[in-house]
């Protein structure tokens, strides 16, 4: 297995049959469903299920994708980082939940794109696992991870704004009158949690014993989808504040009392040297925030 396979079988994924593919990568249809078929021999698995027109992704197949985009963006970025090592240029890669307290931060990504043209910038939207994992890989320089994580394997850098939980609900939900929500508040309802908070004791230790006589539907990862299924009245949602769109939604958000608040912690891994525009984007960071070393 080689990059150049690896890109392969990723634009066969993307272009949804081989002889698109083909044609894509200036090669014949033949020789490109020899060297898949190659690659599914030398791993010993099935990549694709595969049709008169289109092929559809084996559960394997699926895996190895996710994979191969990682994969060959870490190589993309190691081989231009090598090629371009005296330059302040490159993509700033920056991973992180949803949270307004991201503003500090923002304000300096908008520097560096308005100080260095040749800068770019990705942003990844996820939970604390999935940023985790990305940093650890490489294919992140930074994470925002938001909560209380043991971060004792990376470098951090503590943001100062905190998060409050609170719920998202209908404005003609009984619970919507309140001007806070207490722990007994929310038993007899349908509840849609985060699945960091679930994994954290924060909620519990608010809730308390509560927690157990609590209707828990489902999780979500990012709100987006979780606010238009609180629009149809199937649940209520614990969320951050600030993120959620109530703008002609019909939605309203309520704090939690006693207050509940995450951290937002700035990661990267300690172990990864980090490129130029990297540490131009920490020193400018510090200096925002008025840390240091």
């Amino acid at each position: 297995m080689n990059i150049r396979i690896l890109r392969y079988f990723i634009e066969i994924v993307r272009e949804g049959n081989i002889s698109s593919a083909a044609h894509r990568l200036h090669i014949s249809q033949p020789a490109l469903s020899r060297q898949i078929m190659d690659l599914e021999t030398t791993l010993g698995v099935t990549l694709f299920e595969r049709g008169h027109r289109q092929i559809k992704l084996t559960q394997e197949g699926y895996y190895l994708f996710e994979r191969a985009q990682e994969i060959t963006a870490l190589v993309d970025k190691t081989a231009y980082h090598l090629q371009a090592n005296e330059v302040v240029s490159g993509t700033l890669d920056i991973g992180a939940g949803e949270s307004g307290a991201l503003m500090p931060l923002m304000d300096v990504v908008a520097q560096v794109l308005r100080d260095y043209p040749e800068v770019k910038v990705n942003l990844v939207s996820g939970d604390a696992t999935m940023i985790r994992r990305q940093v650890d890989q490489g294919s992140l320089e930074f994470g925002v991870v938001m909560g209380h994580e043991n971060l004792v394997n990376y470098d951090s850098l503590t943001l100062p704004a905190v998060n409050r939980w609170g719920i998202l609900l209908r404005k003609d939900a009984p619970l919507a009158v309140k001007d806070a929500i207490t722990p007994r508040d929310l038993l007899g309802h349908p509840l849609l949690a985060s699945a960091q908070s679930k994994l954290q004791d924060t909620f519990r230790d608010w809730a308390g014993d509560l927690i157990n006589q609590y209707n828990f539907v489902g999780n979500y990862n990012l709100l987006y989808n979780a606010e238009l299924l609180v629009k149809t009245d199937a649940c209520l949602a614990l969320a951050y504040d600030g993120i959620a769109n109530l703008y002609d939604q019909g939605l309203v958000f309520r704090p939690l009392t006693p207050a509940v608040t995450d951290a937002n912690t700035l990661i990267w891994n300690r172990d990864h040297q980090l490129p130029n525009v990297g540490r131009l984007f920490l020193e400018l960071l510090r200096k925002r925030l008025g840390a240091v070393d």
